[in-house]
């Protein structure tokens, strides 16, 4: 039988298979959730660099207290993810939502990537 951490495991690499398939060599958004807080960066799997990152924990953690993670702190991640991104020349990514549904603090952090320029 398998465990949650397994079964959340098969999930995101059933997505990231999927991602590999279509990348034509873009960079990917990964995104990681924590109970407390929400976690993105863009890698550039060809090399294996990150090209940009933002979190609610290094870039809004002092200023919100217990709760970092909701839905107006992933918009607010996700748009300065895209204006890193832009410095760093990153235009288009790939979406790699891991084991998480597209669903709640994923789809605002995407909305607010959206919203400063970045396509995907």
């Amino acid at each position: 039988m398998l465990t949650t951490f397994d079964k959340r495991k098969r999930r995101a690499q059933r997505v990231r298979f999927k991602i590999w398939g279509q990348n034509s060599g873009r960079p990917r958004l990964s995104i990681f959730r924590s109970n407390k807080h929400i976690h993105c960066q863009i890698i550039d799997d060809a090399t294996g660099t990150t090209k940009a990152s933002a979190s609610s924990f290094a870039d809004f953690g002092k200023d919100m207290g217990k709760k970092a993670a909701n839905k107006e702190i992933a918009r607010k991640v996700g748009t300065l993810l895209a204006e890193r991104a832009s410095k760093a020349g990153v235009k288009e990514v790939v979406l790699d939502k891991g084991a998480y549904k597209f669903h709640g603090q994923v789809a605002e952090l995407a909305a607010g990537a959206r919203e400063a320029g970045l396509k995907f």
